[in-house]
């Protein structure tokens, strides 16, 4: 199985620390996010990985370069940013005869288990099927509503939410989803997501931890509750 590993942010809401330090190496309990999402994709039984870069590239080539088992990554360099569904767009080539792929952002942090992700898509019969959580701020996350485990509603960070159930950025895609992205710059969640309302499923992340790791209070957050969890 493949995955698009979408890593390619600026990072701005954590400089300074992003001005010399991509996103994806930033460090949580002594290991680049980078490294604990390549695991988890291992573990799901996905054996090659895209990864999208723009900032700072050189130093995540330098990293994956002494970085040794897991699965095999390739990388995409985008001179100007395509959008997370740009990227899978223009790199439909990857998973071209794929019965399904993944697309994760890598800016977040979990210990949801994948293969539930996967299990769901291939049980559901959608083109689509996408993590979802109780998010603690709606307004800062896409927000679904689902009947019957089917996708009815999305909203990209809408100023007046109507629920908390929201998107947790982990999918699994048929390739039929390809053709409902348009040219780049395409974002998943303001362009894509609202193509598969009534198309596409949900499942729960349930008890697992998550947290988008997008300012120094989340990461302080991060790497205090995720030591404690890896050592419990």
């Amino acid at each position: 199985m493949k995955a698009f590993l979408l890593a390619a942010g600026l990072g701005t809401r954590l400089r300074p620390l992003t001005d010399h330090t991509p996103k994806c190496l930033v460090e949580i309990g002594g290991r680049p996010m980078l490294d604990i999402w390549l695991d988890a994709l291992e573990a799901a039984g996905v054996d090659e990985v895209l990864v999208n870069l723009h900032h700072l590239a050189p130093l995540v080539w330098a990293h994956l370069a002494e970085r040794r088992g897991g699965p095999l990554v390739r990388t995409a360099e985008e001179p100007e940013l395509l959008g997370s569904a740009g990227t899978v767009s223009a790199n439909r080539d990857f998973v071209a005869g794929e019965e399904m792929f993944l697309a994760l952002n890598a800016d977040n942090l979990t210990d949801f288990d994948l293969r539930v992700l996967i299990e769901a898509h291939r049980a559901g019969g959608a083109i689509a099927t996408l993590s979802v959580f109780r998010a603690p701020d709606p307004t800062q996350c896409g927000i679904l509503t689902v009947a019957d485990g089917l996708v009815t509603g999305f909203t990209e960070k809408p100023a007046k939410p109507t629920g908390s159930l929201a998107n947790a950025g982990m999918y699994a895609f048929s390739p039929a989803v390809l053709d409902l992205i348009g040219p780049p710059p395409r974002d998943i969640g303001y362009h894509l997501l609202p193509e598969l309302v009534g198309r596409a499923r949900a499942v729960s992340l349930g008890d697992s931890w998550f947290l988008d790791i997008g300012t120094p209070a989340a990461l302080a957050r991060a790497r205090e509750v995720w030591q404690g969890r890896r050592a419990s």
